[in-house]
């Protein structure tokens, strides 16, 4: 079992972590000014720091004063970090970004170190371990006052260091600075053979500066843009080139201590991918939607039915679970891969036609995109007797929550198909949900979980948001006061009751869940208790303003991997949605 070489760095509640990021990986970045996590070259590839898990490698910039008030923040609609020292003797900030677009093969650290109110004397340490710690840095050289090293195939280069001294936990070097001077440090890493002409801090930071500003919309028609451009930026830092936006940035994070709910999250779910596309298609911005229903498209168009819930970023396998030999996070254990590619998730194709219909409702649906649609359709009707997963990934049943979306998929696709086409799809849809109203349906008149299971669960808000059936339908407005009367808790949603337990003893509160009744109420036209939800669950993040999946109400903490790109989502289209009135429905009628 390895161990943390930098003890002076223990691990902090998540909320006091900030992440940058640039499309191809993320770094993790404490109050102390250490980097604590960092896969390299990719998301899915062994991490390189990872002292977040409790094992050896960082790169830290911290102030030598050890008495010193930490803050910071995100440069407007950016990911480019801002941490701030308050010392004895006087305030030092250091800038922080992963040079933007990033090269999917060279991970590019950029880090400036400010004076900003007297003199700044701060330790640098460089300590890069590929493997998850397993390999130090070796064939350590200093040329032209740039450090090259290797650790195991990696390769890695310091600009900035020049007066480093190498020793057995790596490289160190104490800077001081003038009150108003900066100094940059660039870090890059890569599995190949590192450019001949290193990167410049100069040129970097502003392909960085100007590549945000270009990338990240001004969301002026919602309620909270200067929030919703925040988390526009990390799904745009969270999505890559190829489309495939990562659910989280980490891994074995856990939801709840000791109960081995620790999952890798650095893959892309198809189901997330979706949300993310419907939420910028309500935003009318549309670059992340176009990612998405590329990413989506190439996987029907492979895999067709078999479509997994998840893949790599390049459109691969998700490797199954294994034990990386690290600590963990302090209740939690330190898994890489998932095994998610054993399960079939029917809502994921629902999801995937809700995603085409946006696009198709924008003029952004081509060809190929369209044959993917008829793909996930046929699907649809060759699987939807299957059990499933379901939304909550737990064990296969006949979801009512999978049928309803998928009913709601086919209405929506349908309403953008030529007539013929779209009256099958509506018929079909009309099958899915006679089927729900058999098997799922309440005495008392609301949805139920599945056959056999009567609780109500906070998925079965999604199919009414989604025009599955309408807002007014008699089982839409008792299943959304069921919700509220037996999952809601000081302002924030829970997803089912799991047992007789109090609900905050079993798991945290579900932050997509309490996006969804805001809109679900916003919806219903209760506009008044539509925007306090969207309030307090808004609030529910750290002081970077990033969200994890769960909070815990108890201990106002965050739980889960981090941060989590469709809560992100959801916030940014609970936003848009309840900028406007209510909008007249147009689902089916509430015969049916």
């Amino acid at each position: 079992m390895l161990s943390n070489s930098f003890p002076g760095f223990p691990p902090h509640a998540l909320r006091e972590y900030a992440m940058v990021a640039d499309g191809a990986r993320a770094a993790l970045i404490g109050p102390g000014g250490d980097v604590v996590w960092m896969c390299a070259p990719q998301w899915q590839d062994d991490a390189v720091f990872s002292g977040l898990l409790g094992g050896p490698g960082t790169f830290a910039v911290t102030p030598t004063d050890p008495h010193n008030v930490w803050g910071g923040q995100y440069e407007d609609g950016t990911l480019i970090w801002v941490s701030r020292w308050v010392t004895g003797s006087g305030i030092i900030e250091c800038r922080e970004a992963l040079a933007y677009p990033g090269d999917p093969t060279r991970a590019v650290l950029l880090r400036r170190i400010r004076a900003v109110r007297g003199q700044a004397t701060v330790r640098v340490t460089l300590d890069a371990r590929a493997n998850f710690g397993k390999h130090k840095m070796t064939r350590l050289s200093c040329e032209d006052g740039l450090w090259t090293a290797s650790s195991a195939d990696l390769r890695i280069r310091l600009g900035g260091a020049a007066g480093a001294k190498a020793g057995a936990g790596g490289l160190e070097v104490v800077l001081e600075l003038a009150e108003g001077e900066h100094h940059d440090l660039v870090l890059e890493i890569s599995n190949r053979e590192l450019p001949a002409e290193p990167a410049q801090a100069a040129q970097a930071w502003s392909a960085t500066e100007n590549a945000w500003h270009s990338a990240v919309p001004r969301l002026d028609n919602t309620i909270s843009p200067d929030d919703c451009r925040q988390s526009y930026a990390v799904l745009r830092g969270m999505t890559g080139v190829g489309g495939a936006m990562v659910a989280a940035s980490t891994m074995g994070l856990p939801e709840r201590a000791g109960q081995k709910r620790n999952y890798d999250y650095r893959y892309a779910w198809i189901r997330d991918q979706c949300f993310v596309g419907q939420s910028v298609a309500a935003c009318e911005m549309f670059p992340l939607l176009d990612d998405a229903v590329g990413f989506v498209s190439a996987r029907l168009l492979t895999d067709g039915p078999e479509m997994k819930p998840a893949y790599t970023t390049e459109g691969g396998r998700v490797p199954d679970e294994w034990d990386v030999g690290l600590p963990g996070y302090p209740g939690g254990s330190a898994k890489a891969g998932n095994w998610v590619n054993n399960q079939f998730q029917l809502d994921a194709f629902g999801e995937s036609l809700l995603l085409f219909a946006a696009a198709a409702e924008n003029d952004r649906l081509n060809f190929e995109h369209w044959k993917a649609a008829e793909i996930c359709a046929d699907a649809i009707m060759a699987r939807w007797q299957e059990p499933d997963a379901g939304m909550w990934e737990l064990d296969n049943r006949r979801w009512a929550h999978s049928r309803l979306i998928c009913a709601a998929g086919l209405r929506a696709i349908g309403r953008n198909a030529p007539p013929q086409q779209g009256a099958t799809w509506t018929s079909q849809a009309d099958a899915l949900f006679t089927d729900v109203a058999k098997d799922c349906l309440h005495s008392s008149g609301r949805w139920q979980r599945a056959p056999g299971d009567d609780r109500v669960d906070a998925s079965l808000l999604l199919p009414v948001i989604r025009g599955a059936l309408p807002a007014d339908d008699p089982r839409s407005v008792a299943t959304l006061k069921a919700i509220r009367d037996d999952l809601a808790h000081d302002g924030y949603l829970y997803r089912f009751r799991q047992d007789g337990r109090p609900l905050e003893e079993s798991e945290g509160a579900f932050l997509l869940c309490g996006f969804d009744m805001a809109m679900a109420l916003h919806q219903s036209g209760e506009t008044t208790e539509a925007a306090r939800w969207f309030e307090r669950n808004r609030a529910a993040c750290g002081s970077p303003g990033l969200f994890t999946e769960e909070y815990d109400i108890e201990q106002r903490q965050l739980r889960g991997n981090f941060p989590q790109a469709f809560v992100h989502a959801a916030l940014l289209e609970t936003s848009r949605r309840l900028a406007d009135p209510p909008p007249p429905w147009r689902g089916l009628n509430s015969e049916q």
